[in-house]
């Protein structure tokens, strides 16, 4: 494993979702890079590689490539990150449950059909990232899971020939202003925040971006005068032990 910390972990069945679980998670604070094996195939939304649309048993890196906003980008690589899968638009969600471990979560599927990823937990978030599908899987989600599926409406390429890989590209500028909305089973749209509790601002400020260190604009005065005020106290009280000595 890398320097930058990373955890593994495996793909069970939990009730109505899958549950990805591992222990002894370290990993970058900002861009938050995760090593998850998956033991089965999932399913994946846009925009990803041609032809890599469910990604195969094996093992894959999570990492934040950009969250200077309310809405997240995230992407997927191989096991030794040489090659970018795929290019996802998340929203954070507070109302999903998380562990202080790297949790993934998926949709449950008819038997045969691969999982569809749904959320991503961060050790030590109380928040997770929630994937947004295209509108016409997010409507079949919605009705095979009977819960409310993230999408957008616009018209964005499922696939990509090239992997994407700054986050001033044209395409992620794109993906961070599309609007975004909820679908029900029912089929009814109904606006993000019926479906999604953004976590606290400050909260995601600090976990968002990189440290930095401040700019040295405080006057060193003040020290000045504290340390001379000091130095005379001390010579006071000297004077004073030598007078009672002599």
């Amino acid at each position: 494993m890398s320097g930058l910390g990373t955890v593994t972990a495996s793909v069970f069945c939990l009730g109505l979702m899958g549950v990805v679980l591992a222990t002894g998670a370290k990993a970058d604070d900002w861009n938050r890079k995760t090593v998850i094996t998956f033991s089965g195939p999932v399913e994946i939304p846009g925009v990803h590689l041609a032809g890599w649309g469910v990604l195969p048993a094996g093992t894959y890196v999570f990492r934040i490539l950009d969250s200077q906003s309310d809405r997240h980008i995230v992407q997927i690589f191989n096991a030794d990150e040489t090659t970018i899968y795929a290019t996802i638009l998340a929203i954070p969600n507070y109302r999903l449950t998380a562990t202080d471990k790297t949790v993934i979560t998926f949709r449950e599927r008819p038997a045969g059909e691969p999982e569809a990823l749904r959320a991503w937990f961060y050790p030590g978030r109380n928040w997770g990232e929630e994937f947004v599908y295209p509108k016409a899987k997010a409507i079949a989600l919605a009705k095979a899971t009977n819960t409310p599926v993230l999408f957008t409406p616009a018209e964005l390429p499922l696939e990509v020939t090239e992997p994407i890989k700054s986050a001033d590209a044209p395409f992620i500028v794109e993906m961070k202003r599309v609007p975004i909305m909820a679908i029900k089973p029912s089929g009814e749209e109904v606006q993000l925040a019926e479906v999604v509790t953004p976590p606290p601002t400050a909260e995601v400020a600090v976990a968002s971006a990189p440290e930095k260190t401040l700019p040295a604009t405080a006057s060193p005065l003040p020290l000045i005068a504290l340390l001379g005020l000091l130095a005379l106290g001390g010579a006071w009280t000297l004077r004073l032990v030598q007078k009672r000595v002599r």
